[in-house]
């Protein structure tokens, strides 16, 4: 058994995985439209062109994706992004933050080199972290 996230959009899905695909080297797999339903009576209003169903894979994770009529951000969750160096981390913070909120700044902690956390453009949850090494409780 394994977990994959699966994330909702209003309407800019395609933007996002595009943006995630060129800054993060993250690679689409398969994109489809609401059109290219076989019942088109279950295509809601001005949903045509948008996201039925996407995947990406960013690093070894699959990441699922579609734009919803009425797609409201989930506050509580995040995407976390494991990274191998603080350079990695900054990078990955400066870009995704760009338009964005921040919600702690990219720092050192007790945990990590390099955390970060921050909701992006397209309203997506994230943290970025260059982990120390921990030892596990006894």
């Amino acid at each position: 058994m394994k977990i994959t996230a699966y994330v909702n959009f209003a309407g800019n899905c395609k933007e996002a995985l595009e943006f995630y695909e060129k800054h993060l080297g993250a690679k689409i797999v398969m994109m489809t439209t609401f059109d290219t339903m076989p019942d088109a009576k279950m295509v809601p209003p001005r949903m045509e062109k948008k996201i039925l169903h996407a995947r990406i894979m960013i690093g070894e994770s699959l990441l699922m994706a579609s734009d919803g009529p009425k797609a409201e951000p989930m506050r509580s969750a995040y995407l976390a992004l494991s990274v191998e160096s603080n350079e990695e981390a900054e990078r990955i913070y400066a870009v995704l933050t760009e338009g964005g909120e921040v919600l702690m700044k990219m720092g050192e902690t007790f945990f990590a080199h390099r955390f970060g956390q921050f909701r992006d453009k397209f309203g997506v949850n994230w943290m970025v972290i260059h982990e120390k090494p921990m030892q596990r409780p006894a």
